[in-house]
């Protein structure tokens, strides 16, 4: 029988009733490693079962965090909200900045408007239509209720594209989706403060100006600091490729902390500011991706373990009705109509709206949002967390698996005959003045069959070597290049830019590239 552990946040206390710390000590630093490092390889593993299942893996996580909880196996009786909120502010910190490292300007821009209005209005809409349920059907007080509505009106995008990675979307689809779930974070996390502190809600309009302030500033802040951090990594030769991806995981934290001291939005600042870097074409970018993710995995799976630690299962009996009703009209009438009056001025296809509709899973962001009342010492604060908990975990069941099945019957998938982008990574060589760029050539890739001389690099550019097989070679200017292969291009520092749009031109449009339309520069550019 495995000891029962109470974890609630509170120091010891000696005979007389005082606080006092407890040391720690290197023996419980080995448990603490030895538990946490098992809890990440079951969580890894478990990974394999979600995507195979179709179900998002913050399920998984939180059924893992349940298990060893007080009602689970562990008996571990945890119950610090305040605790879990820092920590799951942290961990979304780290989750928004991999999301904004990945998201491309060039799919996004298009749906930027229409995916801002989403994150505004949308989620206007989202919180009036669910709080009011929340109050005539579920009978909530009117702050419980626009508290919960505020929670849930925020987009997970991990959750989404947990289930949608296997299926290609139209790329204003995508673009949508990425925009939405990175920018309503910001005004639902301010909503959410505001209702669970502020007194009677008779001047809403200077909450509008509020929310409309601290966006701007966290904007401002974000745009700004992802600017100067990929120009000082640009024009910086760092003595080792390990510290690109430590020092643009510090900018982005540094752009969250300034853009929430400054008493603006830091979760839109850290987005923002990790989408400039993410599209600024830093040196050693997929070893930067790569760091990204995996900090991202880790985020997500002690986050959500934490949380599912913090859920008492026998407590959410009571709740379980009112989080299905709640989802119901959340799902069913409240995110349908945002959409509907957000998108339609755009001429947003009908099919893409069922899918807009249907896409607006709930992930970590509510949970943790959730916890704030609890801080706040708000009424029934306990019973607003149980209400999201179970409504997160039924209708991510419920749409999760059902997501990609929609996406084909709307036949919004995208074309399986689309050349796929080239890995390009790009290492300065300071002293030389030039770059080495790192080529690989994936399958579907139209460079497939192109000869070297047909590739027209800019002067200044040059392929240097071939790697085909496990076997490099120097190519020749007839060399006809393959799936599979990595290419090795040195090109001078003013080239460096023109290069890499010229190889992914070709890629894209193969050696006619430029002159059919595709893009690209040749030798005359």
């Amino acid at each position: 029988m495995l000891r029962r552990v109470r974890c609630t946040g509170a120091r010891a206390r000696d005979a007389a009733g005082q606080r006092r710390e407890r040391p720690l000590t290197v023996h419980h630093l080995n448990q603490l490693l030895l538990v946490c490092s098992l809890v990440l390889l079951v969580a890894v593993a478990a990974v394999r079962i979600s995507s195979r299942s179709g179900l998002p893996s913050l399920l998984v996580y939180l059924g893992i965090g349940i298990a060893m909880g007080q009602d689970g196996v562990g008996d571990i009786h945890f119950d610090n909200a305040e605790l879990t909120q820092v920590i799951g502010y942290a961990a979304l910190v780290v989750i928004l900045a991999e999301g904004g490292l990945g998201t491309k300007w060039k799919e996004i821009k298009p749906a930027l408007p229409a995916a801002s209005t989403l994150a505004l209005a949308g989620v206007a809409v989202s919180v009036g239509v669910t709080a009011t349920a929340a109050h005539y059907m579920v009978g909530l007080e009117w702050r419980q209720a626009l508290i919960i509505g505020a929670v849930v009106s925020s987009t997970d995008a991990a959750a989404v594209f947990s289930v949608l990675r296997k299926v290609p979307l139209p790329a204003r689809v995508t673009g949508m989706l990425e925009a939405e779930s990175g920018f309503n974070d910001a005004p639902v996390v301010i909503l959410v403060i505001s209702f669970s502190t502020a007194g009677p809600f008779d001047h809403w309009y200077v909450l509008l100006g509020e929310i409309a302030l601290e966006l701007a500033i966290g904007a401002a802040i974000g745009i700004a600091v992802g600017w100067l951090g990929s120009w000082g990594l640009r024009h910086v030769a760092l003595p080792a490729s390990g510290l690109y991806p430590i020092a643009v995981m510090a900018i982005a934290v540094t752009s969250y902390a300034a853009g929430a001291m400054a008493h603006g939005s830091g979760f839109l600042a850290v987005y923002l500011a990790s989408m400039v870097l993410g599209n600024a074409k830093l040196p050693h970018w997929p070893a930067t991706r790569g760091f990204a993710d995996g900090l991202g995995w880790i985020a997500q799976i002690g986050m959500f373990v934490l949380l599912g630690l913090l859920v008492t299962p026998h407590e959410l009996g009571d709740d379980i009705w009112p989080a299905l009703i709640i989802g119901l009209v959340l799902t069913m009438v409240a995110r349908p109509l945002s959409i509907v009056l957000c998108l339609t001025p755009f001429r947003v296809p009908w099919q893409e709206q069922t899918l807009m509709s249907w896409a607006g899973l709930r992930g970590a962001v509510p949970i943790i949002l959730a916890t704030i009342p609890m801080v706040q010492g708000v009424d029934a604060s306990r019973r607003i967390f149980n209400i999201v908990f179970v409504l997160v975990v039924v209708y991510t069941l419920v749409q999760g698996p059902t997501l990609p099945w929609l996406a084909r019957k709307l036949r919004l998938g995208g074309d399986p005959e689309a050349a796929s982008d080239l890995g390009i990574e790009s290492a300065p060589l300071e002293r030389l003045r030039g770059h080495l760029l790192s080529v690989e050539i994936p399958e579907g890739s139209k460079m497939h069959g192109v000869e070297v001389n047909e590739l027209r690099l800019p002067a200044g550019a040059a392929v240097t070597l071939v790697v085909r097989d496990a076997k490099s070679f120097v190519p020749l200017p007839t060399t006809v290049l393959r799936h599979g292969d990595e290419l090795l291009v040195v090109a001078t520092n003013p080239v460096r830019d023109a290069a890499e749009r010229r190889l992914r031109a070709v890629g894209h449009g193969g050696k006619l590239a430029g002159w059919l339309g595709t893009g690209g520069t040749g030798t005359s550019r």
